[in-house]
């Protein structure tokens, strides 16, 4: 790790962040699933800093680098489909009917 919390914040793409960690990566991972790992960085970020407001800026940086680690590697043994982390996953199609909808009366 090679900065502070206020060179952290300064931080934009997941490039970025990877780099300021020093957090070795595939780049056709990040291409495909950017988005999907700093959404699920900021998840682990905002828990991080509810659970633990007592860290210095070195403990907190170090938790940051872990939890980014652990997004990265979110996306590398799954799919975004699979992790659901953003509202249209959620969002039922106006246009679809299941088959557990339509019963027999």
């Amino acid at each position: 790790m090679r900065g502070n919390l206020s060179d952290f914040n300064k931080l934009v793409n997941a490039e970025d962040y990877l780099e300021f960690f020093q957090i070795p990566y595939d780049q056709k991972i990040v291409n495909v699933n950017r988005l999907h790992i700093l959404q699920k960085f900021s998840e682990y970020v905002k828990e991080i800093n509810r659970n633990n407001p007592e860290l210095n800026e070195s403990e907190r940086l170090s938790k940051y680098s872990e939890a980014l680690e652990q997004a990265y590697q979110v996306f590398i043994e799954s799919t975004p489909q699979e992790q659901k982390l953003f509202k249209v996953f959620h969002q039922k199609p106006k246009n679809v009917v299941k088959l557990t909808e339509i019963d027999s009366d």
